[in-house]
């Protein structure tokens, strides 16, 4: 009979492509390993991978067996914490995925009142891109993650908890640099900086300027918002930010104008992204009341 062992070997072989480097991560022997795969494939009738002395490779009906395997894996593991959902909430380790432009302004926010609220939590945070995010949840890698809406997460179940509009920041002496509110026709006369392409933060702001693209005039570009604000700083041009980013982003720069971008809002919405059979939803919950009452605690 196939075992729960032999499918996680076959993943890390997977994954890793190298029988030894997989070896030492499912911590047996590389002779255990390979004995273990070729009665998986036994068990089967079909050939996994193709290995030889220098490479391994995934066979096309490999890859079909796997994908199987790595569903199975998933269900196993909620089947595995199926006990946790009539614990206290948080009362097992969860991995929690979240994007760059959200996660430096959001943890400082909530980390402390979780230590203080649920002492005996653990969090395991991986801070990557949305796509890479999306499928790695997807795939039972997350358990969840917060994640900045629109953004298509098909087949997973979004839990929004904030809404927010984005700002505009520019050096003071621009001639918008005094008003409370600036239309996205104004900021068609600005050199408007964004993130690089793969940051879900660069279409919701075009989305919500009604663009659709940039102009030639669009030279610069940055992967992180911090690094916008010192090409403001630069007088490189001026940016948008979400709301939750302000304080962290401007406080220390007196040089710097913030004001509202005055169009249909919210420009984003945030959201717990999870598997819709996922079992532990009380701790979800417990997240996502910490996260609404320290933004709000912390809004300006």
């Amino acid at each position: 009979m196939i075992s729960i062992k032999q499918l996680f070997y076959a993943l890390t072989v997977e994954e890793t492509l190298h029988f030894k480097k997989a070896s030492e991560i499912c911590n047996i022997s590389q002779s255990a390993l390979s004995a273990a795969l070729n009665e998986l494939e036994k068990q089967l009738g079909l050939q996994i991978f193709e290995r030889d002395n220098k490479k391994v490779l995934v066979t096309p009906v490999g890859k079909q067996v796997l994908q199987q395997a790595r569903s199975i894996m998933v269900q196993v593991n909620d089947l595995q914490h199926f006990a946790e959902t009539r614990k206290s909430p948080l009362s097992y380790p969860l991995s929690i995925g979240l994007i760059p432009t959200v996660a430096p302004y959001i943890l400082p926010k909530i980390l402390p009142v979780l230590k203080q609220e649920y002492p005996l939590a653990e969090l395991d945070l991986v801070e990557s891109q949305s796509h890479i995010l999306v499928d790695m949840v997807k795939r039972g890698d997350l358990d969840a993650a917060i994640m900045a809406l629109p953004y298509p997460c098909d087949g997973l179940l979004t839990l929004t908890f904030w809404e927010e509009d984005f700002y505009w920041v520019t050096l003071k002496g621009n001639p918008h640099a005094d008003q409370q509110e600036i239309s996205s026709n104004d900021l068609k006369k600005c050199n408007l900086l964004l993130l690089k392409e793969g940051h879900c933060l660069k279409d919701q702001v075009l989305s919500a300027c009604n663009r659709t693209n940039l102009e030639a005039q669009q030279r610069f570009s940055a992967t992180s918002l911090n690094t916008l604000i010192q090409m403001v700083l630069g007088n490189l041009g001026t940016t948008l930010i979400p709301h939750m980013a302000i304080e962290a982003l401007t406080a220390q720069h007196q040089s710097l104008s913030v004001v509202h971008l005055n169009e249909p809002g919210p420009h984003r919405q945030l959201a717990f992204i999870l598997r819709p059979n996922f079992t532990r939803m009380s701790s979800i919950e417990a997240l996502i009341d910490i996260c609404r009452q320290e933004l709000k605690h912390h809004s300006i």
